[in-house]
This record gives C-alpha cells, sequence and structure tokens, in this order.
C-alpha cells in the first residue's frame, strides 16, 4: 500500500505557481518516435504485401492471414493515436487524450514517479485506486514539469 504523505496545500500551492503559466499542453511522444512508428508500418506493410502476392502467401491458411492482418490494423490504430495524443498540466491535474481519456486530479494523486526512457518520457502518478495513470511527455516543457511534479509527490 502506498503512503498517505501527500505534499502539504503549501508545497502544492508552490509547485502550481513554479509550473506557472498553465495549461502546458504538448505532443505526448516525441516527433522521431512519431516518425520511426509510421516509417516501421509502412516496412511492415510492403512487406506484407509482398509476401501475400508470393507463391508462399498463398498457401497461408485464411484465419491466420485474417489475425495478422488485424493485428496489422490495431498497429495503425496506435501510431494514429500516439501522432494525434496530447498531454496538458492544468490547475486541477493532469490530463492526457490517447483511445480512451486519462484524467487525474491532483488530489488523487499519492506518489508520482518521473521516467526518463530514451523513447519517451513518462510520468507515473500512482492513487491508490487500482492500477497507476501513465502519462508521456513529448515536450520539453512537459518533461521539466514532469519531473518538478515528481519532486513534490515523491514518496515519503
Amino acid at each position: 500500500m502506498l503512503p498517505r504523505n501527500r505534499p502539504t496545500a503549501e508545497e502544492h500551492a508552490a509547485l502550481i505557481q513554479e509550473l506557472q503559466p498553465l495549461p502546458i499542453e504538448g505532443t505526448s511522444w516525441p516527433g522521431w518516435i512519431k516518425i520511426a512508428s509510421w516509417l516501421m508500418l509502412i516496412v511492415i506493410g510492403i512487406q506484407f504485401i509482398s509476401t501475400a502476392k508470393s507463391p508462399a502467401g498463398q498457401n497461408v491458411n485464411p484465419y491466420i492471414a485474417a489475425s495478422v492482418t488485424l493485428c496489422y490494423a490495431a498497429l495503425i490504430v496506435m501510431a494514429r493515436y500516439m501522432t494525434t495524443s496530447r498531454t496538458r498540466i492544468t490547475e486541477e491535474g493532469i490530463e492526457q487524450s490517447w483511445i480512451t481519456r486519462r484524467v487525474v486530479k491532483w488530489e488523487e494523486i499519492q506518489f508520482a514517479k518521473f521516467i526518463p526512457l530514451i523513447s519517451s518520457k513518462k510520468l507515473m502518478c500512482f492513487t491508490g485506486r487500482g492500477r497507476p495513470f501513465i502519462f508521456q511527455g513529448g515536450t520539453k516543457e512537459l518533461q521539466i514539469a514532469f519531473a518538478r511534479i515528481a519532486l513534490v509527490y515523491k514518496r515519503q
């Protein structure tokens, strides 16, 4: 169970003041990740089509072909959401557009952790009600804000 050592009202107010001007908004994924995902999908699509046209592709079970096509379509949907997803930090909390909209209010956050991966910088927010909310930051402003939030909402 997560500790209930949330920041005080003064610490939270100082964080909001430090993050000004709010809202901070930007893309959820860096541009190079979005480009790389689409390029990979193009390469996979070309390979998929060339295999389907070859003699080996003619012998594939139709159920296998349908499942591969369905998986490829799902990858296209994911790439589209990666391309259009936006993250916002407001005075009410943090939100991200995705397949479903993710929203967490400041008063719900018990603990936050900044995860600086090569591909994307993430903020993991633990609320104590199920799995954590994970927000991606594709811009420098979001990444700096994520680091500041994680410092204030660190586990005590």
